[in-house]
């Protein structure tokens, strides 16, 4: 099959541009497609009506030209009787009366264009083929069919059939070809039998008058094709052009340039249809004006507010400190109260530095110190920083080791904050069982997952999960201090990268999120180096 996709494009890369971009073109263009499908539909009509016109033609100029030659021939047979009516039988012998009467109608037959041939007498059982036939001079006898022959074998009535005239030398009008031969029989006094006379008379002049039809619709059906063609493409062109236009001015919406609008002309349906569009696009502007001026609004009333906290939470910071040193000498009430006020300082702190951190990204303001990281030692600090709140929820964190560095063109005080978010997650909802953390990389990125067996997510969760301030469970309290924030400052920090943040979790069996960079910034991921969903999980699908 590789084989065959690779000659196959060959066999592309050596066609003329414009036959590579036929498919493409086709598929795209609606006008195309409507003229191509026109043209056949009418060909296919044109090509049905010609032919049975030709049809009505031939059988027109054939019962015409039988008509006539039956007449001729009957006439031609009654001369003949009255003229063998008039000679006594004892005045000639019977070769003689059979020359008498052939020979006169051969003679006229030469003038007008057919040929005679006298045969044996009928029932003597004899043939055409067999000899003692009397015909015009060059004529091949097989130009007779035996059908006709077979039918006069008795006594019978004037007939008629086609025939295949052929001869062995040049007759004055009768080429060879298709023809008529008209049978008709006769009885000589000499010898009182019935002979057959059969008149041959060709179609030469039939045929020519068909092909000349034929040719005069072949040559008034391609004019007429290109017309409708031409036809067809100026009608569609009116209805495809405002729609070209009404595509590229949305492309153009879609891009930012609200400011876009169609040209209305005329008052007909593609006129409403452009008022309804331009209407439509102002609506949006509108709307998106005003959401970017609420958005615009919420960032920077979060960003002064953050701003603003900083001073009163450091002076009550300064208070909280003296307080705090002062512990020994209170008493245990007011000790305790130190030590929570303490406690919820910091938290507020961590929440604060973390709605700065947002208002940053709302802002467009973040910007990353790329350097090279190997996430390998990334995930050895992680582990080791958050040691402590691991054997405080009596859970423990396993650093699986790949076994060779794995390197990342990125920010590392960034990429340390998003594994130590998932980590912290990850202990904070392990239930006391191990969490596993994986490092794997390949040529085009690393990646880095956080494996844990807790309570996990739910069907929609893993979408859900990096919504600001989210909880699966509202009523679950955060043992670990957490703000709420650090799962979407973690996703926008590798949105920054350029890379992936995914999760995977199922009830009761614990959840994966999974990390992954590209190798050099402004890489284009297309797959990562570990699995989102856990072998362990899989196995019991």
């Amino acid at each position: 099959m590789a084989r065959i996709s690779a000659a196959s494009g060959g066999l592309l890369g050596r066609l003329p541009p414009i036959l590579r971009r036929g498919p493409a073109f086709w598929r795209r263009s609606v006008q195309a497609r409507v003229v191509v499908s026109t043209v056949l539909l009418s060909a296919a009509v044109v090509g049905v009506v010609g032919w049975f016109l030709i049809q009505q033609t031939r059988d027109g100029l054939l019962d015409q030209r039988v008509d006539a030659v039956v007449a001729e021939a009957e006439s031609e047979t009654e001369a003949a009787r009255e003229a063998l009516s008039a000679t006594s039988g004892l005045d000639a012998d019977e070769s003689r009366q059979q020359q008498d009467l052939v020979e006169p109608i051969i003679a006229r037959g030469a003038t007008r264009g057919f040929a005679v041939v006298l045969s044996p007498p009928v029932g003597e059982g004899s043939r055409l083929a067999d000899g003692g036939a009397k015909f015009t001079q060059g004529l091949d006898l097989a130009s007779v069919p035996e059908s006709l022959e077979a039918r006069f074998d008795e006594v019978s009535p004037t007939a008629w059939t086609f025939t295949d005239i052929s001869t062995r030398r040049e007759i004055a009008g009768l080429p060879d070809g298709p023809g008529i031969v008209v049978g008709s029989q006769v009885r000589l006094p000499a010898d009182d039998n019935l002979y057959t006379l059969y008149y041959l008379y060709s179609l030469d002049e039939q045929s020519e008058t068909l092909a000349l039809v034929s040719r005069a619709m072949l040559v008034a059906g391609v004019p007429l094709l290109l017309l409708v063609a031409g036809l067809t493409w100026l009608v569609t062109r009116q209805v495809v052009t405002p729609i070209r236009m009404a595509r590229r001015v949305a492309e153009r919406l879609a891009a930012g340039q609200l400011q876009e609008r169609l040209r209305v002309r005329g008052e007909d349906d593609l006129a409403r249809l452009a008022t309804s569009f331009n209407q439509m696009a102002s609506n949006l502007q509108k709307q998106i004006r005003q959401l970017e001026e609420l958005s615009r609004l919420q960032r920077r009333f979060v960003s002064d507010v953050s701003h603003e906290l900083r001073t009163p939470i450091t002076t009550v910071r300064m208070a909280s400190d003296v307080i705090h040193d002062a512990k020994p000498f209170l008493d245990p009430v007011t000790g305790r109260a130190a030590e929570l006020l303490q406690k919820e300082l910091d938290r507020f702190e961590t929440l604060l530095a973390d709605l700065l951190e947002i208002s940053r990204f709302d802002a467009g303001a973040a910007v990353l110190d790329a350097d090279d990281v190997d996430l390998v030692d990334v995930a050895r600090r992680v582990v080791d920083m958050t040691s402590a709140l691991a054997a405080q929820r009596d859970t423990r964190v396993v650093v699986h080791d790949p076994g060779h560095p794995c390197v990342a063109e990125a920010d590392v005080r960034r990429v340390e904050r998003i594994v130590r978010n998932l980590v912290t997650n990850a202990i904070d909802h392990a239930e006391t069982r191990d969490i596993e953390v994986f490092i794997g990389g390949d040529p085009l990125g690393a990646a880095i997952a956080v494996r844990d067996h807790g309570v996990g997510l739910g069907p929609g969760e893993s979408a859900m999960v990096f919504n600001r301030f989210w909880r699966a469970d509202p009523a679950r309290a955060r043992t670990s201090g957490g703000t709420g924030l650090g799962l979407s400052i973690s996703l926008e920090d590798t949105h920054l990268h350029g890379g992936w943040l995914q999760a995977w979790g199922r009830p009761g069996e614990g959840a994966q999120f999974r990390l992954t960079l590209p190798r050099h910034l402004g890489t284009q991921l297309r797959h990562s180096p570990l699995p989102l969903v856990p072998d362990d999980a899989r196995e019991t699908v």
